[in-house]
Order: structure tokens, then sequence, then C-alpha cells
């Protein structure tokens, strides 16, 4: 891997956190937005999920290709210990992830259903 490569690699990771962190503040704004004494207003709730939504799929779509890019990287020809066991932990971690925005997923569709 080049250092090139490497930098972009890098700020593609810093723009996934970036982007999670808008997400959690979409999240908590539909949860007060939810909670709110008069209402929720049904068209900025929509907005917000639909934003989220968007932003989870992009999340999603970068960390796979940065996965998919980090296994065919091989620093020594005959061994893959490393790569192989990282990789595998980071297709666990998003799993989970996936997992957890699965049923965040479901949780605003109960929303928009009860709405």
């Amino acid at each position: 891997m080049d250092p090139q490569s490497q930098t972009t690699s890098l700020q593609r990771l810093q723009n996934v956190e970036k982007i999670i962190v808008r997400v959690l503040e979409l999240a908590g704004g539909v949860m007060d937005e939810m909670a709110s004494p008069s209402g929720p207003r049904k068209e900025l709730v929509n907005n917000h999920c639909s934003e989220f939504m968007k932003f989870i799929k992009d999340i999603q779509v970068t960390l796979r290709e940065e996965i998919k890019s980090a296994c065919e990287y091989r620093p020594f020809e005959k061994c893959d210990y490393v790569p192989r066991i990282s990789n595998e932990i980071c297709y666990k971690k998003l799993e989970y992830v996936i997992a957890q925005l699965d049923e965040m997923k479901q949780t605003i569709e109960g929303y928009r259903n009860a709405a």
C-alpha cells in the first residue's frame, strides 16, 4: 500500500466518523421530537429519518469498501494471518453495527406506523 492510498483510506474512515456523529445527532433530534409535549412534527421526523437512512447506507458502503480494500493488502506474500484476523474482527464489528442499525430502523418504522 502506498502512502497516498493510506491517507485516502484514513480520510474516508475519518469522514465515516463524522457521518456517525451526524447520524447520532439525527437520532437524538427524532427522540427529542417524539418526546415533545405538543407531539412530533411528522415532516421533521420523516426528514430526519430519511437523512438517517441515507447516511447509514453511505456508512455501510464505505466500511464494506474499506474492509474489501484491507483484504486485498498483503504485506508478506505467504503470510496472511494478521490481515485475515483483522478482517474477521472488522467483519464481526460490522455485523454488530448492521444488527444495531436494523433494530434502529425497525424502531423508526414502528414510530412511522404508529403516527
